[in-house]
């Protein structure tokens, strides 16, 4: 408390019973509350998160999105992000390994037929 020589708790200006009922309170009066739901919005492509954080980000700024439901949103597009990589990486692995499949088919396929002309 400024200009107090003590905090709030140790301050023996307030009542006890002031103290108590400021401890019942706790951070009951923190609570945000959105105005609106919100739409769910696609998340189908890395474009669409950076979107979402864009806006989450100017949301914070004007003071439309508490800054937990900001944090939340960050972790889980880091997650998202992520997922989207690994599936990306594991899409292109399978493309590839198809690919070396069909390369050995066809490599099995020359020599039988060199085989058979020799």
């Amino acid at each position: 408390m400024r200009g107090e020589d003590f905090c709030f708790f140790h301050n023996p200006n307030i009542s006890d019973e002031e103290k108590k009922a400021a401890q019942a309170r706790g951070g009951k009066n923190n609570g945000f509350k959105q105005a609106e739901p919100l739409e769910p919005i696609k998340l189908e492509t890395i474009k669409d998160v950076v979107v979402l954080l864009a806006e989450t980000i100017n949301g914070v700024r004007v003071g439309s999105i508490d800054i937990r439901v900001a944090n939340c949103l960050g972790i889980l597009s880091g997650h998202l992000l992520k997922a989207m990589e690994t599936s990306d990486f594991e899409r292109r692995m399978i493309e590839i390994e198809e690919k070396m499949e069909e390369y050995r088919h066809t490599a099995d396929q020359v020599r039988s037929d060199l085989r058979r002309h020799n």
